[in-house]
């Protein structure tokens, strides 16, 4: 294994440390990032896997949350609340990739045009949901009600085309839903998990017989770089959307598809 082959999973790392929790695609980062590097991973299994240093970097981030939820869970109907909430809008991810895995990572993460187009035009979605004056009646992540958080689910589950954005789609169905922008954000962070865990265990046992040390080295590389970035992407973002909406976001994601439709043009 090279330096430079090393030196790429750690690029590929930050890059989705810094993009996962941001509604501007992760996945469609990397895989664009990895087809114009060359970097090949046996089944795309790198670039799932790495994810968990992300989930790793929120567990860190809001472990004292976690603790107090996870201690009054049996007294607290507020907690239980938000405990079932999130398994509820977990369920349709599980379901769904579960039985469509194939075909996303033999086709959809294999088109990188596609990824381009989704990035365009989830931009315009970003930015389209900036302008609108809309009047959140759900400020609280935690106090969601079961049906929000089902639609919500729903929603998450275009993500599964890679270049949608997973905390992309959640947020801004939250938004259209009635969640304020900083509960939304929450809400997306929490669910990243399960959906983050569940997409990490299944990748790794559909897998399990290809991998070798040599993969196994670049994902302890890239694990490592997406905990690092993602740490400061958790700590900042609530607070960054508070003050500036999700417009940047919104013309990032038209400047990166955009780019990466010229660059395919040009060289492929």
């Amino acid at each position: 294994m090279s330096f430079g082959t090393l030196l790429e999973a750690f690029l590929l790392g930050l890059l989705e440390g810094f993009t996962e929790f941001l509604p501007v695609s992760s996945t469609g980062h990397i895989l664009l990032a990895g087809h114009f590097l060359g970097f090949e991973s046996e089944g795309k299994v790198f670039e799932v896997v790495i994810q968990l240093g992300a989930i790793l970097a929120i567990v860190v981030v809001y472990f004292q949350r976690f603790l107090k939820i996870l201690l009054t869970l049996p007294s607290s109907p507020r907690s239980r609340n938000f405990v079932i909430g999130i398994l509820i809008a977990f369920l349709p991810a599980a379901v769904i990739g579960a039985l469509a895995h194939g075909f996303i990572k033999s086709v959809l993460f294999e088109t990188p045009v596609l990824i381009c187009i989704m990035l365009i035009l989830g931009g315009i979605v970003l930015l389209w949901v900036d302008t609108l004056k809309l009047r959140p009646v759900h400020d609280d992540a935690m106090a969601f009600p079961p049906l929000l958080a089902l639609k919500i689910g729903f929603i998450q589950c275009l993500a599964m085309i890679p270049g949608v954005s997973r905390s992309g789609s959640t947020i801004v169905g939250g938004l259209l839903l009635g969640a304020s922008k900083p509960a939304a954000a929450e809400f997306s962070f929490f669910l990243a998990l399960p959906t983050m865990t569940g997409a990490f265990a299944y990748d790794l046992y559909k897998n399990r017989d290809a991998l070798n040390s040599d993969d196994a080295i670049l994902i302890a590389v890239g694990f490592v770089a997406a905990f690092l970035a993602a740490i400061t992407v958790v700590r900042g973002l609530i607070a960054f959307v508070s003050r500036h909406g999700y417009t940047p976001f919104g013309w990032w994601r038209i400047a990166v598809g955009g780019v990466g439709l010229v660059a395919l043009a040009l060289v492929g």
